[in-house]
């Protein structure tokens, strides 16, 4: 297992650094100057040039690469290049809006997902596990956005029951009112998000139900429902795990979408906003940051993987 981990681990740094230089080398073919951003129209050559030596644009790449990434190393992810405000403050401060938002997305979807595509797998053949199917696959091709404007008509203007923008100025100091901002947004990440992961439990169940250990349960006397429920069903759970981070990565990228429609004040919003203005050392650090979460739940994942799967183990 140590040996595993350590691999995995060498290769989850291995990606960051190429995740790095990628995000660092793409930003700088995106057409604009931040340097004339600041300084303004009305601005001479002459002041254009002086703000762009005190940003350090006219830098080689590699030296700007050099500083940014070291900085990073040493927790410091650099101050924006328009406000000079500390990049990791505000990174801490939209992460108290966009990873409570991601924690409840992930529950809602998998709450529609697991018991969902279980049910669909045992009612195959059926209409209800038609139904669910069809059902599934029909909200899984929605765009977040569209479900997002859907959820607002129903819930927001047609019952009231939830606000259809915005989050409150006092933050989680106002937990219920907080809570209430992010269901919308959840709700809308969540339903899509669902809708894609219980396909796969409905075919990794129905896998399941394939297997010897389970026609073997049967055989001893259980029914097929009850063999399946006994047996199979705690098989599904490898297979979820397996692709959570895949449903991770579709919730960030929701997020970003999301944060937006329902203008809360997030890492996603925050992002789009700094891209319009080419705040470079913001994007590329909170970039770098989405994809570092991203990977690091791909080895989580992998690792608790090989933890619970005994045919991982036996291999080594």
């Amino acid at each position: 297992m140590l040996r595993y981990a350590l691999t995995r681990g060498v290769l989850l740094l291995a990606g960051l650094l190429v995740s790095s230089v990628l995000i660092f080398l793409t930003l700088r073919v995106f057409p604009g100057d931040v340097a004339q951003l600041v300084a303004g129209t009305q601005a001479s050559r002459e002041q254009v040039e002086a703000l762009r030596e005190a940003l350090g644009l006219n830098r080689p790449l590699l030296i700007q690469y050099a500083e940014w990434i070291g900085g990073v190393l040493r927790g410091d992810l650099g101050t924006s290049q328009l406000s000079g405000a500390s990049v990791s403050a505000e990174l801490i401060e939209k992460s108290r809006v966009t990873v409570p938002l991601g924690l409840m997305s992930l529950a809602i979807a998998l709450l529609i997902a697991v018991p969902f595509g279980i049910l669909s797998a045992m009612l195959r053949g059926r209409a209800g596990g038609t139904a669910l199917s069809v059902g599934a696959q029909a909200v899984a091709a929605v765009p977040v956005i569209w479900a997002g404007m859907m959820l607002v008509v129903v819930f927001a203007h047609w019952l009231g029951w939830l606000p259809a923008q915005g989050f409150p100025r006092t933050g989680w100091a106002t937990p219920v009112r907080a809570f209430e901002s992010l269901l919308l947004p959840a709700l809308t990440i969540g339903i899509v998000e669902g809708a894609m992961l219980m396909r796969f439990v409905r075919s990794a169940t129905l896998q399941a139900a394939g297997q010897d250990f389970v026609r073997t349960a049967a055989a001893k006397g259980l029914s097929r429902r009850q063999a399946l429920v006994r047996h199979g069903i705690p098989a599904v759970g490898l297979s979820i795990v397996t692709v959570l981070g895949l449903q991770v990565a579709g919730i960030i990228v929701g997020s970003v979408v999301i944060e937006q429609l329902f203008t809360l004040p997030g890492i996603g919003r925050m992002l789009v906003a700094d891209v319009g203005t080419r705040d470079l050392v913001k994007v590329q650090s909170e970039l770098l940051v989405l994809t570092g979460f991203v990977l690091v739940v791909g080895f989580v994942v992998d690792l608790v993987h090989h933890a619970i799967d005994p045919r991982q183990r036996e291999a080594e």
